[in-house]
């Protein structure tokens, strides 16, 4: 097929560019800034309304587009995130439907459908803007209903949207390279018991899960209309995860414990001195952050594998020794 990639320059964008043009599909990629790939490559900015043409220009000719660029940030004024979450994706619908493309794939975040509460099992619930956690997932949440509102294969257009959990991998810089540096530094605590399950992707797994919607979007047996949360299926204790990545980079496991009441109100003084002094710069501890790090949030994969028909071939454990061979480290698994 022919496909666009928008957000490329991106970790999980990258990889899935990669994979396409790697089983034959002929790939464009957009972004902000040149992606390094060796692909066709159209450069502009998604959620400015003056490179709507350039959006239109990427999209024409094309069987389906695979939609990643956002931005993902705990930090920032509200307007970025609208511009560059709400915006792009508004720019990207009216191009599909312009340039009569047939397949849009809307790269999501489980966080869309998370209120702060447990999620234990649980398929993919209903995106909500207004109980969202965040700037980021309020307009992730606004995206993805956008895009599937869209969604019309009778008419031309058929949309998926798919909601990939906690990807990682080699050259992460989202969650491995900030978690990596705060261990580092010795400033990486576990909060609470550090025993609340939660379930992550291993970036190549997360290529695979995209590449197989963008199969499935629109086709005869395929769906559409609905959103996939996709995840490794392995949940361990955030206690686990964070002393596994430690030691992957050669660090020790976390020896600092924050109660979660102080961490949560020490989240919440951070939120306010960002925001007061608008600060762009990665906080050491948010609110959203102590939610994640000390509630669970496992889901029910059976909905997604079968839709795509899919499973993770690499998984956690071997993610992991990847992961300790990119930083040139023995594997070790606790």
């Amino acid at each position: 097929m022919r496909v666009l990639v928008t957000g490329a320059s991106g970790l999980l964008g990258a990889t899935t560019a990669r994979a396409l043009a790697a089983r034959g599909d002929e790939v464009t990629v957009m972004q902000r800034r040149p992606s390094g790939l060796g692909l066709r490559e159209v450069l502009g900015d998604l959620g400015d309304p003056a490179c709507a043409g350039l959006v239109r220009e990427a999209a024409r000719g094309q069987d389906a587009v695979l939609h990643l660029a956002a931005k993902v940030d705990v930090v920032g004024p509200a307007a970025e995130f609208e511009r560059a979450n709400v915006g792009g994706t508004g720019a990207v619908v009216d191009a599909c439907r312009t340039e009569g493309v047939a397949r849009l794939v809307q790269v999501s975040s489980p966080s869309v459908a998370h209120a702060g509460h447990a999620l234990v099992g649980v398929g993919a619930g209903p995106a909500d803007p207004a109980s969202a956690r965040g700037h980021y997932a309020r307009t992730k949440a606004t995206s993805e209903l956008l895009a599937l509102s869209a969604d019309s294969p009778g008419t031309g257009l058929a949309v998926l949207a798919v909601r990939p959990h906690l990807v990682w991998g080699p050259g992460d810089t989202q969650l491995v390279a900030r978690l990596v540096e705060r261990a580092r530094a010795g400033r990486l605590p576990v909060l609470g018991s550090g025993t609340a399950l939660i379930d992550t992707t291993y970036v190549d797994d997360a290529a695979d899960a995209l590449v197989a919607a963008v199969d499935a979007c629109g086709s005869p047996d395929g769906a559409h209309g609905e959103a996939l949360v996709v995840s490794g299926g392995e949940p361990r204790t955030v206690a686990e995860i964070l002393t596994r990545v430690c030691r992957a980079a050669g660090l020790p496991a976390p020896r600092l414990r924050l109660p979660v009441a102080a961490a949560a109100a020490a989240g919440a003084v951070v939120d306010g001195v960002w925001a007061a002094t608008r600060r762009t710069d990665t906080p050491p501890l948010t609110r959203f952050l102590v939610e994640q790090l000390t509630t669970a949030h496992w889901f029910d994969q059976r909905r997604t594998r079968e839709v795509l028909g899919w499973t993770p071939r690499v998984g956690i454990d071997e993610g992991f020794r990847r992961l300790a061979a990119s930083y040139g480290e023995e594997p070790r698994n606790r």
